[in-house]
């Protein structure tokens, strides 16, 4: 199933299609891909102020050692991005969901965030997604970003460069053809950034989400995508996948 162009429509539409790719990625990940003692919950992110952080504690009258056998570990199998980095120095917006990983009682150890167009419509609300994101990372919270939109002015080397630069300041450069960013953080420490890039047309590669330092789940995006498409209204399905029409010179 081939990224779909989804400046082509307005914030609405991708904002449906959003929710509906939350909900089988939470489905899936809950179906067996997370460890025994992890879960994954949709929930609406709460205006400004993050993270402190998503408090939810459950009082389970079983208190279940971690799981060291759920994850995948770097040493073993590295995630397959086209590019690392590691930090040494520092160890419709609004009503999207998240998809956030906890630990069996409560505590959150990964977040997956879906950009929105919202998220780069206006220089404070792409500031506030910065901030945040940096935020999750700085407070050991992993996190994993979904940017199926192209640079803006805000972000003109990507959403991955401007949540980096927050802890490393660095050149980056996309590759030719791809200019859609997947980024995952391992919070660390220390904190290390597996970026994947991609253009319209490609296929969603397997992205890793972090569940505590170098021990991680692959986020299966291609199927999860795919079945999210087949779900999007038919009636509004040719808006994406007609060539867009050229302009008479």
């Amino acid at each position: 199933m081939p990224v779909h162009d989804w400046t082509r429509v307005d914030a609405g539409l991708f904002h449906d299609f959003h929710q509906g790719w939350t909900v089988g990625l939470r489905d899936a990940l809950n179906r067996g891909i997370l460890p025994l003692d992890h879960y994954a919950l949709i929930e609406q992110k709460v205006p400004r102020k993050e993270p402190d952080v998503l408090t939810l504690k459950l009082d389970l009258e079983e208190d279940g050692a971690i799981d060291d056998r759920g994850g995948i570990a770097v040493a073993t199998a590295p995630p397959k991005t086209r590019l690392v980095r590691q930090s040494e120095v520092s160890y419709y917006a609004g009503k999207a969901n998240r998809i956030t990983v906890r630990h069996r009682h409560g505590e959150v150890v990964a977040v997956v965030e879906l950009v929105s167009p919202g998220n780069k419509s206006s220089r404070a609300e792409f500031k506030a997604f910065v901030e945040k994101s940096a935020a999750f990372i700085t407070s050991r919270v992993n996190l994993l970003i979904i940017d199926l939109f192209p640079p803006t002015r805000r972000d003109p080397k990507g959403i991955h460069k401007a949540i980096w630069d927050e802890f490393e300041e660095e050149n980056f450069t996309f590759p030719r053809g791809k200019p859609l960013t997947l980024a995952s953080y391992d919070a660390g420490p220390p904190q290390v950034a597996y970026v994947e890039n991609v253009g319209v047309g490609d296929s969603l590669p397997e992205m890793p989400i972090f569940l505590r330092p170098e021990f991680y789940v692959n986020a299966p995006l291609e199927p999860t995508y795919r079945d999210a498409w087949s779900n999007f209204p038919r009636q509004l399905k040719g808006l994406l996948e007609k060539a867009p029409r050229r302009k008479r010179k």
